[in-house]
């Protein structure tokens, strides 16, 4: 997932939907991955 968006200085640009051309975070490309991938395995749910 990360790949595809990553930039070529490895990292994920994350921005405002509603503001997208405001600042973006940079995420390192492994934290973004690690990060959906909780998400894709419901890692990230209420206990």
């Amino acid at each position: 997932v990360a790949a595809t968006l990553a930039g070529t200085n490895g990292t994920v640009p994350v921005r405002e939907s509603k503001n997208p051309q405001g600042p973006a975070l940079l995420l390192p490309t492994a934290a973004f991955t690690t990060f959906i991938e909780a998400v894709q395995a419901d890692g990230l749910a209420a206990r």
